[in-house]
């Protein structure tokens, strides 16, 4: 057995979600050198399970060995069907991760940088196309390049997100949204705060909102809401520059050497 082999092997599968729980069978497997071998492994998110099978094969040309696809079964609670993907793994970076590939799966779309052919590195959002397969049997899988206009900062910052305000929250956020996952956000609307789930949305250029009972939120709910923040912001810097303006008229009037001078003030800005 090629322990450089093991060893890079065993962190492959480790950084690719799946744990250390196969390392014990990796190197079995590696030891009879078998031209190759599959691993299963299984994993629970939530009520979901994902069953996977991981496919390693021998180089034709040394006594390496590599991961080459694994193929991913997610069962979901009240489904009788399961679903089926295989996700390949290549040299050049950019693979999904098991946690990646449930995201992707359950409907909800996953931010990576991958490799064209030529080598180069670019940046895209991914989601399944479970209305098409390849001939492999595979569903297709969808991606909205940086020049499809889909910005997630600012896509986010229509909405009353607490955690926006604070800079290392907004960080884990953004990261945490980009690997698929379905997030809990704060939502505060004139000091009161309310549980909410968000997930990305690309494909319309926006994120889609779920209420503290992961019920979608209509797209008419969320933009009568945001026009209610915005409305109310607006309202209380209103009132704030004209308390504003009195203080200073006042101030003004009391310190001025001639009762005949107009006082002079100046007006805020309105937020939005």
């Amino acid at each position: 057995m090629n322990q450089k082999n093991f060893e890079y092997l065993k962190d492959q599968v480790k950084y690719s979600g799946f744990g250390e729980s196969l390392e014990n069978d990796l190197k079995a497997n590696l030891q009879k050198q078998a031209p190759e071998f599959t691993l299963q492994h299984q994993a629970t998110f939530g009520k979901d399970q994902v069953n996977s099978e991981l496919h390693f094969k021998r180089s034709t040309q040394s006594d390496l060995y590599f991961l080459n696809s694994y193929e991913a079964e997610l069962k979901k609670e009240n489904q009788k069907e399961a679903l089926k993907q295989t996700f390949y793994v290549n040299k050049q970076g950019g693979n999904i991760t098991l946690k990646e590939a449930y995201n992707l799966m359950d409907g909800r779309a996953v931010n990576k940088d991958l490799t064209n052919k030529e080598g180069q590195v670019y940046n895209a959002w991914l989601q399944m196309d479970f209305k098409q397969t390849e001939n492999n049997g595979n569903f297709k899988v969808k991606q909205f390049h940086q020049k499809y206009g889909f910005e997630l900062e600012k896509a986010l910052e229509k909405h009353p997100i607490k955690e926006l305000g604070v800079e290392f929250d907004k960080r884990r956020l953004v990261e945490s949204i980009q690997k698929g996952n379905r997030q809990a956000v704060t939502f505060e609307k004139d000091g009161v705060e309310k549980k909410h789930f968000i997930q990305a949305a690309p494909q319309f250029k926006s994120i889609t909102v779920y209420d503290e009972n992961m019920k979608r939120v209509s797209n008419r709910q969320q933009k009568s809401e945001t026009q209610q923040q915005t409305a109310g912001q607006d309202q209380s810097v209103k009132k704030d520059d004209q308390k504003q303006a009195a203080s200073q008229q006042n101030e003004a009037s009391e310190n001025s050497p001639s009762k005949g001078k107009k006082a002079s003030h100046s007006k805020g800005m309105s937020v939005s």
